[in-house]
C-alpha cells in the first residue's frame, strides 16, 4: 500500500503578504471599473506604517490610490493602533509609470503580455476538484476572519495562518493527522483558552469529526504567544504566497503571481485558463487527477505548447486531449479572456483564500462547462 503525508498552509487576509495582494487587486479592479482596456503591472510592499506601491499602470480613468488602501485596510481590521498598524496612521507613497510601449506593441495586437509557462491542476479528492489539505487549510483561516470580524472571539487581531497535513493511502486523503493555526491576538489572553477556543471555535467547526484522525495533533501559537503580528512584525510583498494561491504544493507552478496583473498577462489568465482545462477533464470523469502546462513568448497570440498529464488515470491518450484543445479552443490573450470574461472587477475577491476551487459568481474558471467536448472523445 502506497501511504505518504502531505502538508498545505493558509494565511489570512491580515497576513502582510496577503495585504499586499489585496492592495495590488484593489487598484486593477478600480482601473477595470473604469477602463476595461487599462493595463495594469501593480505591486505593493508593507512594513511598520508604511504602505510602498510601484509598477505600471496604463489608463484613461484615474485611480485615488491612498483611499482603495485606506478602505481596504479598515476592511480587513487594522482599525486599533495597539495592533501597531492602523489604517489611517500609515503612509503611503506610490511610484507609478506607464507601460513600457515596447511591451504594449505586442499585447495591443491581441500578443501575451509576457512569456512563461503556466499550470492548471484537478483531483477528484474533492468536491471542488482540489487537493483536500489546500481546501482545509483556506477553510481554517477564512473562519479564523470570521470569528474575529463577528465578535465571536474578539481577542483576536486580523493575521494569522494555518497549516493541514492529510495522510494518504494509495493517493487518497485518508485522515487529518497534524493542524498548526496561529492567530494574533490582544495581550494577557493565556495560552490555554486561546487552544482551547480555537479548537471548539474553527478546528473542530471547520473539520470534519470522521476526518480528524482520533489523536490528530493541534499546535496553536506555537511559540505561546503571538501578539506583534501584521506589518509590525513583518514585511509583505505582493506575489509571496504563489502556492498558498494555488494548489497548495500539489502540481507545479510556473513561478508568477497573479495579484496586480491586469488579464493580458499570462501569468494570470493562462493560469486560469489551465486551471478551467483541467478541472473540466476531471469532472467528465476521463481523468481523475490532471495538470497542464501552457507555455507562451511575448508578443505572440498562441501557447508554444500545451502538455497534458493525466498521472496514468486518463481513459483517452494524453496527445488526444491536446488535439481536441487546439481545435476547439482559442488559448490566445483575447480568446481566453472573452471565454472566462475577465475584464471586469472581480480580483480582490480572488486575493484571499485562493484562486481555485471557488464556487462564488466570478470565478468563472471554476465552470465545468467542457465536459462533453472531452466525454465526446471517448
Amino acid at each position: 500500500m502506497k501511504e505518504f503525508c502531505f502538508t498545505s498552509e493558509s494565511v489570512t487576509e491580515g497576513h502582510p503578504d496577503k495585504i499586499c495582494d489585496q492592495v495590488s487587486d484593489a487598484i486593477l479592479d478600480d482601473v477595470l471599473r473604469q477602463d476595461k482596456n487599462g493595463r495594469v503591472a501593480c505591486e505593493t510592499l508593507v512594513t511598520r506604517g508604511l504602505l510602498f506601491i510601484a509598477g505600471e499602470i496604463t489608463t484613461e480613468g484615474y485611480v485615488e490610490i491612498p483611499s482603495i488602501v485606506r478602505k481596504l485596510l479598515k476592511e480587513i481590521g487594522y482599525t486599533d493602533m495597539a495592533y501597531g498598524f492602523n489604517y489611517d496612521a500609515s503612509a503611503i507613497i506610490t511610484a507609478i509609470q506607464e507601460q513600457s510601449p515596447d511591451i504594449a506593441q505586442g499585447v495591443d495586437t491581441g500578443g501575451a503580455g509576457d512569456q512563461g509557462m503556466m499550470f492548471g491542476y484537478a483531483t477528484n479528492e474533492t468536491s471542488q476538484l482540489m487537493p483536500l489539505p489546500i481546501m482545509l487549510a483556506h477553510s481554517l483561516v477564512k473562519r479564523l476572519a470570521e470569528v474575529r470580524k463577528t465578535n465571536l472571539l474578539d481577542y483576536l487581531r486580523p493575521d494569522g495562518k494555518s497549516q493541514v497535513t492529510v495522510r494518504y493511502q494509495n493517493d487518497r486523503p485518508v485522515e487529518v493527522i497534524a493542524v498548526v493555526l496561529s492567530s494574533q491576538h490582544d495581550d494577557g489572553i493565556s495560552q490555554k483558552k486561546i487552544e482551547d477556543d480555537l479548537r471548539q471555535t474553527v478546528v473542530e467547526y471547520v473539520i470534519p469529526k470522521d476526518l480528524l484522525a482520533p489523536n490528530y495533533k493541534l499546535f496553536v501559537n506555537p511559540t505561546g504567544r503571538f501578539v506583534i503580528g501584521g506589518p509590525q512584525a513583518d514585511t509583505g510583498v505582493t506575489g509571496r504566497k504563489i502556492i498558498v494561491d494555488t494548489y497548495g504544493g500539489f502540481g507545479k507552478h510556473g513561478g508568477g503571481c497573479f495579484s496586480g496583473k491586469d488579464p493580458t498577462k499570462v501569468d494570470r489568465t493562462a493560469s486560469y485558463f489551465a486551471r478551467y482545462l483541467a478541472k473540466n477533464i476531471v469532472a467528465s470523469g476521463i481523468a481523475s487527477r490532471c495538470e497542464i502546462q501552457l507555455s507562451y513568448v511575448i508578443g505572440q497570440r498562441q501557447p508554444v505548447s500545451i502538455m497534458v498529464n493525466m498521472f496514468d488515470s486518463g481513459k483517452i491518450p494524453s496527445e488526444k486531449v491536446v488535439e481536441i484543445i487546439r481545435k476547439n479552443l482559442d488559448l490566445s490573450p483575447a480568446g481566453m479572456i472573452k471565454k472566462l470574461d475577465l475584464l471586469r472587477p472581480i480580483y480582490r475577491k480572488t486575493a484571499c483564500y485562493g484562486h481555485f476551487g471557488r464556487e462564488e459568481q466570478e470565478f468563472t474558471w471554476e465552470k465545468t462547462d467542457l465536459t462533453k467536448l472531452f466525454l465526446d472523445a471517448l
